[in-house]
């Protein structure tokens, strides 16, 4: 595990800071290091507190995770400021398409993985539900789980508009990879990785986690997010599993640090 520092402490540096979550292999904290990772730039880890945070919100406005700060520059706390601090700080290798057509394609697929009611805040709620509904949680032991779910507008009404968000995000995902590995190309976009093949390994642990001597989490964590649905399991090509661990295996790094 990295040696993380307190908030307080990060807050008297400077350089890169990334703010993380220690022990939770979470697909947005996992997408930015694999983000820093790829351009060589290196950051200090900073510790989160799960639930709640009052010295991360005093020094972000928010106390979630991942969060990118850079000197005295504003905190970044969403995927799409880390992505383009990334790029500014290192612009090769860049990871944003030359072109219009194939940015615009990335960005907008990036989005519905990584964007609020894409997949990963969708499979998200579903956690949520899992967790509310699965008799012999006791109140005390799903307290932060209550306080994330909040934050993420959790709404039992809603469980059935999630589900289909993530199955027709998969089905999406699933097609384009197909259209590549039948252009000859082992990545989303082109012929050469770009942030959205680094945001969908990432984000693919959230239903099959690679496993453990790979990735290594909690006993707990891993059966949270294994998926046991088969409508979302038939959503998935096989080609997007092989394609995170492709991905892993050539540009990021394994065994997974969290």
């Amino acid at each position: 595990m990295p040696d993380y520092v307190e908030v307080d402490d990060a807050r008297k540096m400077s350089g890169l800071r990334l703010v993380l979550s220690p022990g939770v292999p979470g697909p947005w904290s996992e997408a930015a290091k694999g983000i820093f990772y790829v351009k060589k730039i290196a950051y200090i880890p900073v510790r989160q507190k799960m639930g709640n945070d009052p010295a991360l919100k005093q020094w972000t406005a928010q106390d979630s995770a991942p969060v990118a700060i850079y000197n005295d520059e504003r905190p970044r706390s969403t995927w799409i400021e880390q992505l383009y601090l990334a790029e500014r700080l290192a612009p090769e290798p860049a990871l944003i398409p030359a072109s219009v057509e194939e940015r615009v394609l990335m960005f907008g697929y990036c989005n519905e993985l990584c964007g609020e009611n894409g997949f990963g805040w969708a499979k998200r709620l579903l956690l949520f539900h899992t967790a509310f509904t699965t008799p012999g949680g006791s109140d005390e032991n799903l307290a932060p789980t209550r306080v994330l779910a909040a934050k993420y507008g959790y709404n039992p009404a809603k469980v059935d508009q999630s589900k289909a968000r993530v199955v027709e995000i998969l089905r999406a995902l699933s097609t384009q990879i197909e259209q590549q590995h039948n252009c000859a190309s082992r990545y989303f976009i082109g012929h050469r990785l770009s942030a959205l093949d680094i945001y969908w390994a990432a984000f693919c642990a959230i239903i099959n986690p690679m496993p453990d001597e790979l990735c290594p989490m909690t006993p707990a964590f891993r059966q949270i997010y294994t998926n046991r649905d088969p409508e979302i399991a038939a959503a998935a090509s096989p080609l997007l599993y092989e394609h995170r661990d492709f991905i892993y295996r050539q540009h990021l790094e394994l065994p997974v640090d969290n």
